[in-house]
């Protein structure tokens, strides 16, 4: 039986008494089901008819004014070509607090852009840098992305939260990470995962971009095989994606002193180590960040957010863009998992992207905050 894992991302971390979420073609339902009753696994249908799910999401797009960037919709998903004009369209218009520039090429030949965020106040500032859309199929990372810089943009003259922020630290947003993948995961597979760079001897497509980075790379929660969604690679940093990012962040690490990374879905904020049960150093600080972070969000609809090391509150995984943003001397990393947690999976509805990432925006604010006050 062929079935796409949503939740965990590998199988091995399967576990008796643990839920999983997999999405499985009209026709193996059928022996599927049978199976699940014999074997006397308790199961729930989520989504009845995904195609449909997909078509409500991306279906009837070319009647919406989606083009003028004024009236630009942050309510709804946008494909890579919508959300790169508009990278261009906030740099043509707001030079003053936005300088878009490019860490690199993608597998397929895309730029790997980045948009620089803060007032040119002083020579030397602290950043913070943010990425979305290293899986390709999580929407909601990259739509989370777009809706910071437009709160920033939006409420730097009248909140001065936001005016401190923007005034004493760069943001460098990577609104998406895995740009092939997510041009893909529009034009041929909406749950594509992983990069797109081509594997020769097994004709499979794709690293997971989480799992390539050079730390305990290709150990405990990742695969060896080309063709598994946790592949890590033929080597660290084989995607130049992940080296182009890698590149930067070890050139800037001096002045990136957050890392905050954006997944779906689970409804947790993660911090160190992915890829083995130990405590952080630095525990007291970055732990006491992501409670009060927790809360903050909490506070918009009463959702309430998991939070911990990655390795005890989700599951170990090797590799991983937060443990080397941590190893190379960045103290605070973190992951997000967006909502929500496995209803609609990776198919969140338009109508929940503004509760999302107002809610996800307080916990950001709060951890940046937390920043400047020094631990």
């Amino acid at each position: 039986l062929q079935v796409d894992l949503w939740q965990p991302s590998s199988p091995l971390h399967i576990a008796e008494g643990t839920v999983a979420d997999v999405r499985v073609p009209q026709n193996t339902s059928r022996s599927l089901l049978p199976y699940l009753q014999q074997a006397n696994i308790q199961y729930t249908i989520l989504i009845s008819d995904l195609q449909q799910a997909i078509e409500n999401q991306t279906g009837g797009r070319s009647h919406r004014n989606r083009r003028s960037l004024s009236g630009y919709n942050y309510e709804v998903y946008h494909s890579l070509e919508e959300i790169e004009d508009w990278m261009h369209y906030l740099n043509r218009t707001y030079s003053d607090l936005v300088h878009m520039f490019s860490v690199g090429k993608s597998y397929e030949g895309r730029p790997l852009y980045v948009l620089k965020l803060g007032k040119r106040s002083r020579p030397y500032k602290k950043a913070v840098w943010i990425d979305c859309g290293i899986h390709a199929r999580e929407w909601i990372g990259p739509a989370f992305c777009q809706w910071f810089v437009k709160e920033a943009l939006e409420t730097y003259q009248t909140d001065p939260d936001m005016r401190k922020m923007l005034t004493q630290l760069y943001f460098y947003i990577m609104p998406v990470f895995n740009v092939d993948g997510y041009h893909f995961s529009w034009t041929n597979d909406r749950f594509w995962r992983k990069t797109r760079s081509k594997n020769t001897r097994f004709h499979c497509h794709g690293v997971d971009a989480n799992r390539n980075w050079k730390v305990k790379w290709c150990d405990e929660g990742a695969s060896f095989h080309p063709c598994d969604d946790t592949y890590c690679g033929p080597f660290p940093e084989s995607e130049p994606e992940v080296k182009a990012v890698a590149h930067f962040l070890r050139k800037h690490r001096k002045q990136i002193k957050a890392y905050l990374s954006f997944h779906a879905y689970a409804q947790m904020l993660l911090y160190p180590y992915s890829y083995k049960y130990a405590t952080i150093p630095n525990f007291n600080c970055v732990e006491s960040a992501a409670y009060n972070a927790v809360n903050a969000l909490q506070s918009a609809y009463g959702v309430r957010y998991r939070y911990g090391p990655a390795s005890s509150t989700l599951y170990v995984s090797s590799g991983s863009s937060m443990d080397w943003a941590y190893k190379n001397g960045i103290p605070y990393a973190f992951a997000f998992e967006l909502r929500d947690t496995g209803h609609f999976g990776f198919l969140l509805p338009e109508t929940l992207i503004k509760p999302t990432c107002t809610e996800t925006m307080l916990a950001v604010k709060n951890i940046t905050l937390h920043l400047l006050k020094k631990c």
